[in-house]
């Protein structure tokens, strides 16, 4: 297991939810599976924590009842390098989730994740002040970011 690595709790959801991650992002599997015996706090056998990997990251998820929920406070960034892969990813995560503002969505566990391409980075810190304002202000006006669209603000005159 990785030095540090993020550790979500779930209600419930635990293994379900690390098996629909790990479909998703390619380099990505379910490492290990350790389950609630007959003293457990929660039914025996249920998934108490699922250990995964997704595109070389390690995550720990936890079964540990609805006490706890999650909040936007705390995202999983993904940079994509496509239009495709931003389609993808977003279609996939926020099925069944909510779309938020500029490339934010919250899965259906109610994780929040920014699907983000690496065009905006690049657009923003590339130019002049004013592209980048140009740029910031197409970013506020979309759900799914679409790099054309930026990349058209940033060439406006």
């Amino acid at each position: 297991m990785s030095k540090i690595a993020p550790c979500l709790w779930f209600d419930d959801q635990a293994e379900e939810a690390a098996a629909f991650y790990t479909s998703i992002f390619e380099d990505s599997k379910i490492v290990a599976i350790s389950r609630y015996g007959p003293e457990g706090m929660r039914p025996e056998g249920m998934a108490m924590t699922v250990t995964f990997r997704l595109a070389g990251q390690e995550f720990m998820a936890l079964n540990g009842g609805p006490e706890l929920t999650f909040s936007p406070a705390i995202s999983l960034y993904v940079n994509c390098i496509t239009q495709e892969e931003v389609d993808e990813l977003w279609e996939k995560l926020s099925e069944g989730g909510v779309e938020g503002q500029c490339g934010w969505l919250e899965d259906r566990y109610g994780v929040s994740w920014q699907i983000v391409p690496t065009a905006l980075g690049e657009l923003l810190q590339g130019g002049t002040a004013e592209q980048s304002r140009q740029v910031m202000h197409a970013l506020l006006q979309m759900r799914k970011l679409d790099i054309e669209t930026l990349r058209l603000a940033f060439e406006q005159e």
